[in-house]
């Protein structure tokens, strides 16, 4: 059995496995979970012919009959249109409410699909085989699923959270460099607001040592499904640290038009604005600042807003995040590496300047 961290939620308490190799036994691992015999396996067509035929190989031998299905790869599939017409091909196909969803791709498949199994009579299980760096130590964990709207990222969705996740740090090996580092920037964040010592080793990490990679796969899972444990539905205020760098990175995601600018690379330039924020409002030493930045850039991450990403549209597209409670802003500020916290210090006025200062 590979190794587990688990996601502790009392009876609906799960598995994370990671380890290298684990898509060829997911299909007798996932044997083990009770499931139903009829499964739909959601992915899109650049995993598809990475590592479907494996995932659908390792169903069928643990006796699963799998149905597969793909979308376009991108942000654009995330929408009430794909998720529709996902439903009615599972509904075709005679899926019913004892089958099960696997998401078998990045985060977006993962909020996708996880969403359409939240739906789908009612709720069905799904489960998690996260693909890029982004997914295994970040969006597969938690059950946040949804989709976006024209008006913002992920305005409709709901919890559910997955059965299991299957994180292969392997499948990392097939990520073109800016897919591999955009991951990073949830790594990073995950480092600045709860781990001082893998923002250390971030800072001499090379892709080429895979067993390094791995552990700061299985440190960074750790770290969120400690989170999750402990807020699941975000209402301690500890969850909401993991917002760190979001608040403006997904603003600027939004405005850039999304699938210009990747998830990680928005979230960095977030990053970047949450640390000057920091510098001035938490009493972040400017050493530590710099550090960020400079890790920010050993990643190959922006530091700088595209030219044709204006401030108002920013500004716009955060009237609709959902981190704007009753109009008031809960920002994640950092007072050193490895500690953070929420405020409600912070002006639209401070954030328009942080948003022109990357310019």
């Amino acid at each position: 059995m590979p190794s587990t961290i688990s996601v502790q939620l009392g009876d609906r308490s799960y598995p994370v496995y990671c380890e290298r190799g684990l898509l060829s036994s997911f299909g007798h691992i996932a044997a083990e979970l009770s499931l139903g015999h009829q499964c739909v396996v959601i992915t899109d067509d650049h995993v598809r012919p990475l590592y479907s035929d494996t995932v659908l190989r390792s169903l069928t031998e643990a006796r699963f009959s799998p149905l597969l299905l793909t979308v376009s790869a991108g942000e654009k599939s995330k929408s009430l249109i794909i998720v529709e017409s996902l439903l009615e091909k599972m509904t075709i196909a005679g899926l019913d409410r004892s089958s099960f969803v696997v998401a078998l791709g990045g985060g977006v498949i993962g909020d996708l699909a996880g969403f359409v199994a939240s739906i789908y009579f009612r709720g069905i299980p799904y489960l998690q085989i996260p693909t890029t760096v982004l997914a295994q130590v970040d969006s597969s964990v938690g059950g946040k699923t949804g989709v976006n709207l024209v008006t913002g990222k992920n305005l409709v969705g709901s919890f559910h959270q997955p059965l299991a996740v299957f994180a292969d740090p392997d499948t990392l090996e097939s990520l073109p460099e800016r897919a591999f580092n955009e991951g990073f920037a949830e790594i990073i964040k995950h480092a600045i607001i709860r781990d001082a010592a893998l923002f250390q080793k971030l800072t001499t990490f090379q892709r080429s040592d895979r067993e390094a990679l791995s552990d700061i796969i299985r440190t960074n899972i750790a770290i969120k499904a400690g989170i999750v444990s402990q807020d699941e539905h975000e209402t301690l205020g500890l969850r909401a640290l993991l917002n760190f760098g979001h608040t403006i990175g997904h603003g600027i995601e939004n405005a850039a038009g999304y699938g210009h600018l990747l998830h990680g690379e928005a979230i960095s330039l977030g990053i970047l604005a949450a640390t000057r924020l920091s510098e001035k409002k938490a009493g972040l030493a400017a050493s530590a600042a710099t550090s960020i930045l400079a890790l920010l850039q050993r990643f190959q991450l922006p530091t700088q807003l595209p030219a044709n990403v204006t401030t108002d549209a920013v500004l716009q597209a955060l009237a609709h995040d959902k981190k704007f409670i009753h109009g008031h802003i809960r920002f994640v500020l950092a007072s050193r590496i490895g500690e953070a916290h929420l405020s409600s210090e912070i002006t639209l006025e401070d954030i328009q300047r942080e948003i022109e200062a990357l310019r």
